[in-house]
């Protein structure tokens, strides 16, 4: 009986071991742009599913950091969020008691229109990659936040930037930083993550730089980046640099002139699908089967995103609309035919992610936040609250860590426990 016993110990603190080590490797992969896999699902479960009055507890609010638009992110049970200040962009460690434990100034802010901040690191093995404004790709520790290396790989390769700048939040490979400094000299390049040498660049393929950041796909064994210009979408392979194919997005889907691209694609069963706002059509984009060549299977004249992304489940694309700059509704798609299912107001457009079966919403006017059951049937808001304080639009998106919903409101950071 003591044997048993003890074996059934041992095998419950080798369990709790192993949930443990999976929930650090989660949270690993998690900490970069829209989550594991950049498609706005995060890995959290055992969280809320409605909301009281005045929404969930608040348990940090720190106002005074630089001013931004991107995302907090969670390492190792720390926070890194960064923004502007004057005319320098920083990056923050905060611990979850919001103590800022360093800030580095890593480069100059976009010093034009709408010059936040809005590059949100990505963490790896005790190292943070970020883009500054001006294009300068840097890596830091996040013990100190020194740096290890930096490299301006937009004044280097001849980068040129749209009319807002650049919103990209690096893409790390195997052994590769992958960087979109689009212009006259390559699209794309890869930087060894040791110590930022050039491993390989792009042929260009026109246009300039436009708002979405690389995202990494896999099809029936062909690995790829996918880069989004202010006129394409192409795919190169992530070894070479080699372009394995090109789809125009201005000529057929665009409004006049080049396309504003913010949103980072979607990719499931061997098909891709794109959006961005002001008119733009979506696009589903359909790989053969090496994935090396594509074309177009549907248009969608509907959901065009301004740039708070958007997340597919089950079959269904959800996300919001663009009407004109200060409106636009909730909308849903089938994945399969761009068949609209629903379009319903809420207040205004805004930014979505995902966690345990239940979309979260922020409309970009007033800052409301919304728990939304995913259904083809129609806008099915659960619970929905307003925080208070910060500044400017509600263009941030959220994230969720260790239970936790953490979003930002200009220079104001927010963290609520959404734990069941």
């Amino acid at each position: 009986m003591r044997n048993r016993k003890n074996r059934v110990i041992c095998g419950a603190v080798w369990m709790l071991t192993v949930l443990t080590l999976i929930q650090v490797q989660a949270q690993g992969q998690d900490s970069q742009w829209r989550g594991a896999n950049r498609d706005g699902k995060y890995t959290d479960t055992g969280l809320l599913k409605s909301w009281p009055e005045g929404g969930p507890e608040l348990i940090l609010k720190k106002d005074g950091l630089a001013n931004g638009y991107s995302s907090p992110i969670v390492y190792e049970g720390m926070i890194y969020i960064s923004g502007k200040r004057q005319e320098e962009d920083v990056l923050t460690k905060l611990d979850m008691q919001g103590n800022i434990l360093w800030e580095t100034v890593y480069g100059k802010a976009w010093n034009q229109s709408y010059p936040e901040t809005r590059n949100t690191p990505t963490i790896e093995d005790g190292r943070i990659y970020i883009m500054g404004g001006l294009g300068t790709v840097v890596c830091m520790d996040t013990e100190k936040g020194e740096f290890m290396w930096k490299v301006n790989t937009h004044e280097e390769q001849g980068g040129e930037f749209h009319r807002w700048g650049m919103a990209e939040s690096l893409l790390l490979t195997d052994k590769a930083v992958i960087s979109s400094p689009t212009g006259e000299q390559t699209a794309v390049v890869a930087l060894d993550k040791k110590d930022g040498t050039l491993m390989w660049k792009s042929e260009p393929q026109g246009g300039v730089r436009s708002y979405v950041s690389p995202m990494l796909i896999e099809h029936n064994g062909t690995r790829m980046v996918l880069i989004t210009s202010s006129e394409d979408i192409l795919a190169v392979d992530p070894e070479s640099g080699e372009v394995f194919w090109n789809i125009d997005l201005v000529t057929d889907y665009g409004f006049d002139g080049r396309r504003n691209n913010t949103n980072t694609p979607l990719f499931h069963n061997g098909e891709i699908f794109t959006t961005s706002g002001y008119n733009a059509s979506a696009v589903m984009i359909k790989l053969s089967a090496d994935g090396k060549s594509a074309e177009v299977k549907w248009s969608n004249d509907v959901m065009d995103t301004h740039h708070g992304g958007v997340v597919l489940l089950d079959g269904y694309i959800y996300g919001s609309n663009w009407l004109n700059n200060g409106n636009g509704n909730w909308v849903s798609l089938e994945w399969e035919t761009g068949k609209v299912l629903y379009e319903e107001k809420w207040i205004n457009k805004g930014s979505m992610i995902y966690a345990d079966r239940l979309l979260y919403i922020m409309e970009e006017k007033t800052g409301h936040i919304g728990l939304l059951e995913p259904s083809p049937e129609g806008f099915k808001l659960i619970s929905s609250f307003l925080p208070e304080g910060g500044t400017g639009p509600w263009w941030a998106h959220m994230t969720i860590y260790g239970k936790k919903l953490f979003m930002r409101h200009g220079s104001t950071l927010f963290v609520y426990d959404i734990a069941e």
